[in-house]
């Protein structure tokens, strides 16, 4: 029997920081303020005029140098975003050109889009592909440019995004490790409190939605967090009953970093001690469905090889799930 397991991570993020102070400067806010309702006190923002794929295009670069793993090597290479390049061609298809991956005609690529939880989306979907013996090497890449998406006229939404990109490489073993059990969910009728409307055929761009400033993301920021408390609560609870689990058994639980509260609020109803839970949103911010990965690869000195671990998100749609991980590194 095949399983699947993560053999590498790597991440990216830009060298600009925007701290809470110089926001405070471009919108009607303070650290106090934001540092209060979010726990966030920088994010990183990308200044260059690129698109995401230049953030994935640094994170599977860093990914392939430190696993020694050769360009032709790589069979498949999904890229999760809400912020693509263009509505086409895929921003996957754009990573592999610019690293060379399509070089021998071989390697096959695709995006996918599940919001904030991309990641942990495409990480399940990569595991079946290894499971079922089609690929060997898949490289999942999530790459956001969120400055691309956010009013900075906006202190309700503006504080909270950052850009950044990281990838995982995910290979077979005959071992009963990496993705074990996935719980996923969506309900549609979220759309109405988190969604980007402008630009899809619903709502396609004219004058006047650049005009009605509406080419920015809106966020209604009740509503999604009490949704993603509830949500990511529910889902890894399912997760961890179905594979008879505790709170003890977990060395390690990964959140979606969204929001310092959300993430507070969730591990407090587990009943989880902090110590357990992964967390570098004070520095990145919520880079949607790159914040798992890149706060995975920035703290897995702390991993051991064993380490049972839960990862949830939370994303427009509403999407979101759980999935349990047992860590080979």
């Amino acid at each position: 029997m095949l399983y699947a397991k993560i053999t590498g991570t790597a991440s990216y993020v830009p060298d600009y920081i925007l701290d809470n102070e110089e926001l405070s400067r471009m919108v009607d806010t303070s650290d106090e303020w934001i540092t209060t309702r979010v726990g966030i006190k920088q994010r990183r923002i990308l200044k260059q005029n690129a698109g995401s794929s230049f953030l994935g295009v640094e994170a599977v670069k860093r990914l392939l140098d430190s696993t020694g793993v050769a360009p032709e090597q790589i069979d498949l290479l999904i890229c999760a975003t809400s912020n693509p390049d263009y509505r086409f061609p895929s921003t996957a298809s754009i990573i592999c050109h610019k690293l060379g991956l399509d070089t021998h005609g071989r390697v096959y690529g695709y995006d996918i889009q599940a919001a904030c939880a991309g990641f942990i989306v495409a990480l399940n979907d990569a595991a079946a592909y290894v499971r079922s013996g089609m690929y060997k090497k898949v490289v999942i890449v999530a790459a956001e440019k969120m400055s691309s998406m956010v009013d900075y006229t906006d202190r309700a939404t503006c504080p909270l995004f950052g850009d950044g990109a990281a990838a995982v490489l995910v290979e077979p073993t005959d071992q009963p490790v990496g993705v074990i059990d996935s719980v996923f969910r969506v309900d549609g009728s979220g759309l109405e409190h988190l969604v980007y409307r402008p630009g899809g055929s619903a709502m396609p761009t004219t004058a006047e939605t650049v005009a009605s400033n509406l080419h920015y993301l809106y966020q209604e920021g009740r509503a999604v967090y009490k949704h993603a408390v509830l949500d990511m609560l529910s889902s890894t609870k399912e997760v961890m009953q179905r594979n008879n689990l505790t709170v003890n058994d977990i060395q390690w639980f990964l959140p979606h970093q969204a929001n310092l509260r959300i993430i507070e609020a969730v591990g407090d109803r587990l009943g989880i001690e902090s110590a357990k839970v992964l967390i570098n949103i004070q520095e990145r911010g919520n880079t949607s469905a790159a914040s798992i990965p890149i706060c995975l690869d920035e703290r897995k000195d702390q991993l051991r090889k064993g380490d049972k671990m839960i990862l949830t998100a939370f994303g427009a749609g509403f999407t979101w799930g759980a999935l349990y991980l047992i860590w080979d590194i």
